[in-house]
């Protein structure tokens, strides 16, 4: 049994974890692990948003462009797209590229092909929408946890093997006992979100520090049909009720957006992935709705009824903090309640 933070990141501890020195967990886990030249990764949500089966065919071509341009110099090490529809009606396909430093993706995100194309005017015009949520966490801002040992998907994919098993899991305030920086700093949020200017057209949201984003997810692509059946028809109903919530009513409790997504290959097609894209204003309120509110109970209490009879299903997440200059929020041609945007202030002069 080893402890998730990395033997180099760890340190002398002012905060203590959220369990005893004896604590043993109740079912193996594991973390992705990097060699200590991986200091910053870059996150670069890269979406696409239409309403109306009409522009699927133009929001798929859009999507289609995005991940061409990942083929120049400098593309991410890992990738994926998804889809969903968001509780104003909207479809979004988003693709999701991982960088192991930001130096790489700067001088990617700088070239003309890429940076010509987002910031044209062309993107104001046609039928779809396009959104760039882009986020940097450092190495101490960051954790991961899979219910397997290869073949990681996001973050995990960019990084240099495999823990053996772990100790920090299995118990309320594992996520942040894993992330180094809870050594040291609580990592509360500070500021509000704010608009550049008026929630339509083309509109930059400024963050604030310690915003905090999960990317939970599930692949039954393996599984027999007996484990199959036991997912779709007892686990993932009480899942999708559980992002269902956050998604309509994450506002109150300091969710800023809320999407659960499903993978697809470039023409749209599902693929038997899935996994929930969620930030929040802070850590602590993530962890407050994780302990204690019923509909993630539920999926807790599920998870323990089946866990031993998982055996191909692969379960996984990572969560990470940001420092307010490590992140960037931009929205072109969206509707007002996309992502970030929703809760986001308009500066009073323009209000």
């Amino acid at each position: 049994m080893e402890s998730a933070i990395d033997k180099h990141m760890q340190c002398p501890r002012t905060l203590s974890r959220r369990v005893a020195d004896d604590y043993t967990p109740p079912f193996p886990m594991v973390v992705a692990r990097a060699e200590q030249d991986l200091t910053q990764v870059v996150m670069a949500y890269l979406g696409v948003q239409y309403r109306g089966e009409e522009n699927r065919a133009e929001a798929l071509e859009t999507l289609r462009h995005i991940v061409g341009t990942f083929d120049v110099e400098d593309g991410p090490g890992e990738w994926d797209a998804t889809q969903h529809t968001d509780n104003s009606g909207y479809d979004n396909l988003i693709v999701v590229g991982y960088w192991r430093h930001p130096e790489t993706y700067t001088s990617w995100a700088a070239r003309p092909e890429v940076e010509g194309w987002w910031s044209s005017d062309d993107r104001l015009q046609g039928n779809v929408g396009v959104f760039r949520e882009i986020v940097s966490p450092r190495a101490d801002q960051f954790e991961t946890l899979y219910a397997f040992t290869e073949g990681f998907p996001g973050v995990g994919a960019i990084m240099d093997g495999v823990s053996g098993e772990i100790e920090e899991h299995g118990y309320w305030g594992s996520a942040r006992d894993r992330m180094p920086k809870s050594q040291t700093d609580w990592m509360s949020a500070s500021g509000q979100l704010q608009t550049d200017g008026e929630k339509s057209g083309r509109v930059v949201v400024r963050a604030h520090d310690n915003i905090c984003l999960i990317r939970s997810g599930q692949d039954w692509v393996d599984a027999g049909e007996a484990e199959r059946k036991l997912y779709l028809e007892d686990v993932e109903p009480v899942l999708r009720a559980g992002m269902d919530f956050l998604r309509d009513n994450g506002e109150a409790i300091g969710c800023y957006s809320n999407r659960y997504v499903t993978y697809i290959d470039l023409d749209g097609n599902p693929i038997e992935k899935s996994y929930n894209i969620g930030h929040w204003r802070a850590l602590d309120m993530l962890e407050r709705w994780a302990e204690s509110h019923p509909t993630h109970l539920r999926i807790f209490t599920k998870f323990f009824e089946v866990v031993e009879s998982l055996e191909k299903l692969k379960l996984y997440h990572e969560v990470s903090t940001f420092d307010a200059a490590d992140q960037y929020y931009e929205y072109v041609n969206c509707h007002p309640s996309t992502g970030m945007l929703r809760d986001a202030t308009v500066p009073a002069a323009m209000a």
